[in-house]
């Protein structure tokens, strides 16, 4: 692989993981990804249908559709013209990837004894004491998404690339000089997947200690 694509393998990879483990088993269990599109979106969608063996389905922008479908998921759902939470459809997980959504507007989307799984705290840091509460209120669960970086985690993800049933997805890459530029486009919403820095050759060397 080239450096940027190893660059771009393991924080979506490792924190969607991670995030998912204490899930297990979720061989054949029916998971819908949100913001499948995104750096954890990608690697989800990925793990969940290549190593954890789930029936994914993924919501994405219009524009990330067939990327989304390429991954892995058995069905994906265009966000901008599909509202899951309407659709009368149910799931053992929701994997909130990118923690836009709620736990009150996924519940009924949610299967008895599911559960939400969202990496954002929300708003006013609430998903922490959601998670607190259903552990003993209700049949449906919230539950915080926490990633960590564990040398054997990273080992299965290279295992798993090496198998070529995971590949990183780079949206753009810029230089370490541009490094404003390519914030505020992450900061946009839109990317698909990663965005990568290159340091050069030449920088590394400007860098090197004397």
């Amino acid at each position: 692989m080239t450096d940027e694509e190893a660059a771009a393998i393991p924080d979506g990879s490792l924190l969607a993981l991670t995030s998912l483990r204490p899930l297990e088993p979720l061989r054949g269990k029916q998971v819908l990804v949100y913001g499948a599109a995104g750096s954890i979106g990608t690697g989800g969608v990925q793990l969940l249908a290549h190593h954890f063996e789930a029936e994914v389905t993924a919501v994405c922008d219009t524009k990330d559709v067939e990327l989304v479908r390429s991954l892995g998921a058995r069905d994906v759902l265009d966000r901008l013209s599909e509202d899951f939470t309407r659709n009368g459809e149910t799931y053992d997980v929701i994997f909130d990837a990118v923690g836009k959504h709620s736990f009150r507007r996924c519940r009924r989307s949610l299967r008895p004894d599911g559960v939400y799984i969202s990496m954002d705290l929300g708003f006013m840091y609430h998903v922490p004491l959601l998670a607190l509460a259903t552990r003993f209120a209700g049949s449906r669960r919230a539950k915080l998404g926490i990633g960590w970086y564990r040398k054997e985690d990273l080992v299965l993800v290279k295992e798993l690339v090496e198998a070529g049933t995971y590949r990183p997805v780079i949206d753009r890459s810029y230089a370490l000089d541009e490094i404003v530029e390519a914030t505020r486009y992450v900061e946009t919403g839109q990317k698909t997947g990663n965005v990568v820095l290159r340091v050069s050759e030449a920088e590394r060397g400007e860098r090197a200690p004397a």
